[in-house]
């Protein structure tokens, strides 16, 4: 039996049958397997293209052609008859240069009287293997010839595919669910941030709302630190090229950094990471062996220059707040330090119900030109991190070429609760930079010993997890974290003096409250705080002024009659402590 990305990667070959036959002037390009589906990319510059309303018709083409498709066959071909075969197609002509010049073979796919260039990996029995009703094509996008934007664009058809018609539509079901919590939408609603067109796309301006949700999310951060031995630090915006290429991100990140020339002619860059700067503060006097770790903490902003297509709400900005810090300890000090900041992780995304998984990211030993340091020196560090997690008994796995490119990386993904998984905390074991550097303290010996850097972001940006947690919680925050916890509701005039009382004894018990005495309908005024996704309204009538008690109307637990208002204080302030 097939396994999913199997189907899915013959899916790919279906539906470029399918446009050969609807759309014979289009030139297939590649279509792989995707983790939700699949793709194909194509030249339809001869003609028409496929639009979103065709997409039906040709889903249902592809249902039909996978019915003739018993069988699946490969072969390999000289480069003659591969490049007679693909005659008039550059794409697939280029493809085939490659694979030669690689020593690789060339084969060849074919099922139902439709061939196609392919290193293999699908279904033997495609009719058999496949359900009709488990798959759909899904959107149709832009793209461009091997992801160059300066070369040809193409036209890239996206398809969905499960194991099962049930598995599709359960998607499908998540996927409207995503578009409700979009954070984009749910930030707009709730006035948390703005995009303005004057100040530039990916330079994301934070509310008073939201600007109050970013600091007490920072706040949280800085508390677990602080219980761990962390020092704060602040460095500037800008520095001098030389810093950069000292510590190799010059040479690697040249083309996207923002530079500055200063009417000397000095060259400056914004800093796109903090690390190097925090190196010249730990290197700014000598220090023992007793001295050690030294614990620097900073959030703050750096900058990188993103291409405008790239961006996307706070997920992928130009302006990156990092809730930063840098260990620099001995290399027998790193497991603690390493658990030190593990458990800061765990208690801090489990406040949040979030399910962690830890991935170890090892750099690709078949790409060494993207790293730093020798492969020794990488085994070293890699062998550290195995280490590390064994002991933990993490069930980590392993993600090879996504390390930085100074050494491997410990990242957590959290899966949320539409069960999508996103890469969140990150902890990276750094031995190049300190090397670079000459950051070293003095031993028990008297010998100068170089020190090792952990680098550490708990949230990794504010912005993209800001977006992550309002679609976590479809913008319901919990209560310490909700801009407005409490709104006080007089039903007329004649409510208005209690329901002051009540929120001046709720404000000075350290609750933000909103005291709601506009002219409005009871009715307006309480749609008005659910469409603020408010955690508590307090509703003062007739009833509640008599009886000098509350009626609640909580937002995750339903209605409360005859509170008493000192009760309730003392419960809300345990929620906000407790940050339940």
């Amino acid at each position: 039996m097939a396994s999913i990305e199997e189907k899915r990667h013959t899916l790919a070959h279906v539906l470029a049958a399918a446009v050969r036959e609807q759309y014979p002037h289009a030139k297939a390009t590649i279509g792989p397997a995707i983790d939700t589906g699949f793709y194909y990319d194509f030249d339809f510059s001869g003609g028409n293209a496929p639009k979103e309303a065709d997409l039906v018709a040709l889903t249902e083409s592809m249902r039909e052609i996978l019915a003739d498709w018993s069988e699946m066959t490969g072969i390999e071909v000289p480069e003659k008859d591969a490049k007679d075969r693909f005659a008039g197609n550059e794409y697939k002509t280029e493809l085939i240069d490659e694979i030669v010049g690689k020593g690789e073979k060339i084969t060849l796919y074919t099922a139902g009287g439709f061939t196609d260039l392919c290193r293999g990996g699908h279904s033997e029995k495609p009719s058999k293997d496949i359900a009709a009703d488990s798959f759909e094509l899904e959107r149709v996008a832009g793209s461009y010839w091997r992801g160059d934007e300066n070369k040809q664009a193409l036209t890239r058809i996206y398809g969905l595919a499960f194991e099962t018609k049930a598995d599709l539509e359960a998607y499908k079901e998540q996927i409207e669910e995503a578009k409700k919590r979009d954070h984009r939408k749910i930030g707009q609603e709730l006035d948390l941030f703005t995009f303005s067109a004057l100040v530039g796309p990916g330079l994301p301006l934070w509310t008073p709302k939201g600007t109050l949700i970013r600091h007490l999310l920072d706040g949280f951060i800085w508390e677990l630190r602080q219980k761990n031995g962390y020092d704060r630090v602040t460095i500037p915006h800008i520095t001098k090229k030389d810093l950069y290429i000292k510590s190799g991100h010059w040479a690697k990140f040249e083309d996207e950094l923002f530079r500055i020339k200063t009417r000397e002619g000095k060259e400056y860059a914004m800093k796109p990471m903090n690390c190097p700067h925090h190196t010249q503060i730990f290197d700014r006097k000598p220090h023992s062996y007793r001295d050690m770790p030294q614990r620097y903490a900073e959030t703050t902003m750096v900058y990188r220059d993103e291409q405008s297509g790239e961006l996307g709400g706070l997920t992928r900005v130009l302006s990156i707040t990092q809730d930063d810090s840098h260990v620099f300890c001995r290399p027998n000090q790193v497991k603690e330090e390493f658990f030190r900041i593990w458990d800061m992780v765990d208690t801090f995304y489990g406040t949040f119900g979030f399910k962690m998984q830890p991935r170890l990211s090892f750099h690709d030993p078949e790409q060494m030109e993207k790293y730093l340091g020798t492969p020794e020196t990488w085994k070293q560090a890699e062998d550290s991190l195995r280490e590390i997690a064994a002991e933990r008994n993490a069930e980590a796995f392993i993600g090879i070429g996504e390390a930085a490119m100074y050494g491997p990386k410990l990242d957590f993904m959290a899966m949320d609760s539409l069960g999508r998984q996103h890469q969140v905390a990150t902890i990276q074991l750094d031995m190049l930079q300190p090397e670079r550097f000459d950051l070293n303290c003095t031993n028990e010996k008297g010998e100068k010993e170089q020190v090792v850097m952990i680098h550490c972001a708990i949230m990794g940006s504010i912005e993209r997890f800001s977006a992550v947690l309002i679609e976590h919680v479809a913008g319901n925050f919990p209560v310490w974290l909700s801009p407005t916890q409490v709104r006080v509701l007089p039903v007329s005039e004649k409510h208005a003096e209690y329901a002051a009382t009540i929120s001046t004894t709720l404000t000075e018990a350290g609750v933000r409250v909103i005291l709601d005495e506009s002219n409005e309908s009871l009715g307006k005024k309480i749609r008005a705080a659910k469409a603020d996704k408010t955690p508590y309204v307090i509703i003062i009538g007739d009833t509640e002024v008599a009886s000098q008690k509350l009626t609640i109307e909580g937002r995750d637990n339903g209605k409360e009659e005859n509170v008493d208002l000192s009760e309730f204080v003392s419960r809300i302030q345990k929620e906000i402590a407790e940050r339940a």
